[in-house]
């Protein structure tokens, strides 16, 4: 009974066991249920707390950015691109190539230049950087109020700062290691630029840019800079007050405004700064199959060519040789793509002033102009060297009495001042403008590629400005009215014959008022001969209106000269009894250069008070900052703005990248440079930046750019016009240093740009330097064909779609050579 009585009692408890943890598993279950939902809702807040992250991420981002902005500044120049229009060259005034055919044909006004003017490119950068300065410390780094949140004690924010990733601009140095995207600090000297600026910026920026009522650059910079400080004053009170101590404490720096912006043209494109797969690989792949091979020019003229002169084939060819056609151009139908070979012992050239005196032999290996100049003291052979005693035909006892002996037969001259501006015509080794820089004066001085060897070549090797060209059957490739004096030494010109066609070339480029001094044995020998041409020339000087204001006889030398100016008034024309030489007709353009037969009639002087010409130009040095009496803000200059303002504002841009980067900051010891080429010079204010330097620059102005020639002449400075797809005239080894500013891109268009970059180490010396500024995929092309001919690239910088390169040439040479049968005897 027992045993069934417990056996009740086990049944039951044994039921309810099974109840309660049928129970206890349904409790969980339903525990479990609820706790996967509540997990499940959590997801949102998750989300969140991404967005937060990335918003973190670009805001430290931003601040590394503008951090490594800071360190930049040596690379970049302050303000203002020259825009696409300052690339492509379009502007207002006709080009030499417009002028020429048919420049009746031309419209009178001028075409519409592009709407990003130099204005609105030239204000953004130095806005943006002007209100970066007065944020940043005086030891450039980034200040607390700029690094807000990101900054900790620790150096946690100096930790995110490295590892951050910017849209940066890349520079390269001399071992071609670049310093990118946040990858260098301080010490390796940092070089990363801001790419790309925040569309509510771009748009602030633009907008405070659009203004018409012609204010200055300096005071719409200022009034932006205001509207910013306000915003900064009403979002973050307690950090404006810290920004504007560390304002107060910012010293004057090397590169106060940073020193590269100016080459580079901040466009936005719709792929932002990344550029796509298909453009990577596609040039990645014109790279590996672009393979440049090199060799030597197999010339008669060996060293010393020079394409466009020493093309025989074509002077063989040449029905006549009686006006000189033998010493004009005539470049071969494809420009030479080889290189120029180094006289055997070529060194580096002695510095100026020594290298007035004396020269090293080697590298101009030519005696015979020694040989039967010597006595003229011309040049003399000394050993190593060949000295330059500083006489010439007429001044055989020094260039520099001669000169002193000119200003005193005639003090309106006034070297320096009145006069800056002179063209030497058969110069000789041009010892009469090497001694002219002393009396602060420029000289184009040229003489032909003749029997007296390498005449011109041994000016430029003394650092003496000088072409080779000849008075002939064309005109002078320079503009009309443009040269104070012109001075011929004995320079063996028949000016009297034709009509007196050669002399009328140079009343074409004269200014109304201009001297012509004529020193030669017409005008004190009494040899038949001597008489004969004498009675000639003053019977043309008569019919040209020239007047005779004096001649005068150097006792010292026993030479005489005659001083000729030119009329500044058509009142002497209109009186003469007969049109001879006739006057040109109004259709005719006397600013047309290039390639223009010569004619034998005279223009016109200009009367009108607007016009170029009918005033002399203001006194050395102040002709040279301020723009020309006859720019109008009615005439549109090439960026696009009113002509005056472009001039100015092209002026200053060049200082400050010559001030705040070329001087400092890409590596060229200007010590080492005096023969300067600017292969693309607008309105010449390059060459005006570097005036305080002992260089000399040497303007081109190609002919389908605008015709700026004409200003850059009034200013107190020199150029010539040139076509780049031909040769320079200009003897191989000529110049210290070239500046190419979007050159090679405009004539890759329509030339062989293989053939130019020969040109240019053509035309280079050894251990000279080449600056270019120009898109990165032409610099790109640039930079391999130089590494193919083993120049040393110095420094390389590009952002976006810009750059800018610096290189040195070295002695390197093919061992293969290339024969040029046009250039072969």
């Amino acid at each position: 009974m027992a045993l069934g009585k417990y056996s009740r009692v086990d049944g039951r408890r044994s039921t309810t066991n099974y109840c309660s943890t049928a129970t206890l598993v349904a409790f969980v279950a339903l525990c479990l249920v609820g706790v996967w939902m509540m997990t499940s809702s959590s997801v949102v807040p998750v989300q969140n707390s991404d967005v937060s992250t990335q918003e973190t991420k670009d805001e430290v981002k931003q601040q590394v950015v503008e951090s490594n902005d800071s360190d930049t500044r040596q690379f970049e120049d302050s303000s203002g691109d020259l825009t696409d229009d300052a690339k492509k060259g379009d502007g207002v005034s006709f080009t030499q190539d417009e002028k020429n055919p048919n420049p009746q044909d031309n419209p009178a006004v001028p075409e519409k230049p592009s709407e990003n003017g130099l204005e609105e490119k030239q204000e953004k950068p130095e806005e943006k950087l002007i209100n970066e300065e007065e944020n940043k410390p005086e030891d450039g780094s980034t200040n607390e109020a700029e690094n807000g949140e990101n900054k900790s004690g620790d150096g946690e924010g100096d930790s995110k700062t490295e590892d951050a990733n910017s849209d940066s601009g890349e520079t390269k140095t001399d071992g071609g290691e670049s310093i990118a995207d946040g990858q260098g600090d301080s010490e390796g000297g940092s070089v990363e630029k801001k790419s790309e600026l925040d569309d509510s910026e771009k748009k602030s920026e633009e907008n405070s840019f659009e203004t018409k009522d012609g204010d200055k650059v300096d005071g719409q910079i200022e009034e932006k800079v205001e509207q910013n400080e306000n915003k900064d004053s009403e979002q973050n009170s307690g950090e404006r007050k810290e920004d504007s101590e560390a304002k107060e404490q910012v010293s004057n720096e090397v590169f106060p405004s940073g020193a590269m912006s100016e080459l580079l043209n901040e466009t936005t494109t719709q792929n932002g700064a990344f550029l796509t797969q298909a453009a990577e690989s596609k040039k990645e792949k014109e790279s590996q199959q672009t393979v440049y091979s090199w060799k030597v020019c197999n010339v008669t003229a060996g060293p010393d060519y020079i394409p466009c002169l020493d093309n025989l084939q074509a002077i063989k060819s040449l029905p006549s040789t009686k006006h000189y056609e033998h010493r004009e151009r005539h470049c071969p139908n494809e420009p030479p793509t080889c290189l120029v070979s180094l006289p055997e012992g070529y060194k580096r050239p002695i510095e100026w002033p020594t290298s007035r005196d004396k020269i090293w032999y080697y590298n101009v290996p030519h005696t015979k102009l020694a040989e039967i100049k010597g006595h003229q003291n011309w040049v003399k052979v000394s050993g190593e060297f060949l000295t330059f005693p500083g006489g010439g035909t007429q001044f055989k006892n020094g260039a520099l009495h001669y000169i002193e002996f000119i200003e005193e037969s005639m003090p309106d001259i006034a070297w320096g001042k009145r006069s800056r501006v002179v063209l030497d015509v058969g110069c000789g080794v041009a010892s009469f403008g090497g001694y002219l820089f002393d009396k602060d004066v420029l000289t184009m001085s040229f003489a032909p590629k003749d029997e007296h060897e390498a005449q011109v070549q041994f000016a430029l090797e003394r650092g003496i400005p000088g072409i080779s060209a000849v008075m002939g059957t064309k005109r002078l490739p320079f503009p009309a009215m443009v040269f104070d004096v012109v001075h011929c030494a004995r320079c063996r010109v028949p000016w009297h014959i034709e009509g007196g066609k050669l002399l009328l070339e140079l009343n074409r480029v004269l200014r109304p008022g201009g001297f012509f001094v004529w020193s030669a044995t017409p005008v004190y020998q009494k040899l038949a001969d001597d008489v004969a041409i004498w009675n000639a020339m003053t019977e043309l000087m008569k019919s040209m209106c020239w007047e005779l204001v004096v001649i005068k006889r150097d006792v010292v030398n026993r030479v005489a000269a005659a001083i000729y100016k030119k009329p500044t008034s058509n009142d002497c024309y209109e009186k003469r009894s007969q049109n001879e030489p006739p006057i040109c007709a109004d259709s005719e353009d006397a600013n047309a250069a290039w390639n223009v037969p010569l004619q034998a009639c005279m223009h016109k002087v200009p009367v009108d008070a607007s016009k170029r010409g009918s005033q002399w130009p203001e006194l050395w040095p102040a002709r040279l900052d301020k723009s020309p009496y006859w720019l109008t803000s009615s005439q549109v200059g090439v960026y696009g703005r009113a002509a005056p303002e472009d001039f100015t504002a092209d002026y200053e841009h060049w200082k400050r990248v010559v001030a705040q980067s070329y001087l400092n900051g890409i590596g060229i010891s200007w010590s080492s440079v005096r023969n300067v080429m600017d292969m693309r010079a607008v309105y010449g204010g390059f060459a005006a930046a570097l005036r305080d330097l002992n260089v000399w620059v040497m303007n081109v102005v190609s002919i389908d750019s605008p015709d700026t020639l004409p200003i850059i002449y009034e200013r107190g400075l020199f150029g010539i016009y040139h076509n780049w797809c031909e040769s320079f005239n200009t003897y191989p080894r000529s110049y210290d240093l070239l500046h190419a500013d979007h050159i090679f891109s405009k004539t890759k268009k329509k030339c062989n740009l293989v053939a130019v970059i020969a040109e240019a180490d053509r035309i280079l010396r050894p251990e000279g330097k080449l600056i270019v500024r120009d898109d990165v995929e032409t610099l790109g092309q640039v930079e391999n064909m130089l590494r193919s001919m083993h120049w040393e690239i110095r420094m390389t910088y590009s952002k976006e779609k810009e750059g800018l390169l610096c290189a040195q040439k070295t002695m390197w040479r093919p061992k293969e050579m290339e024969i040029i049968k046009s250039a072969i005897a």
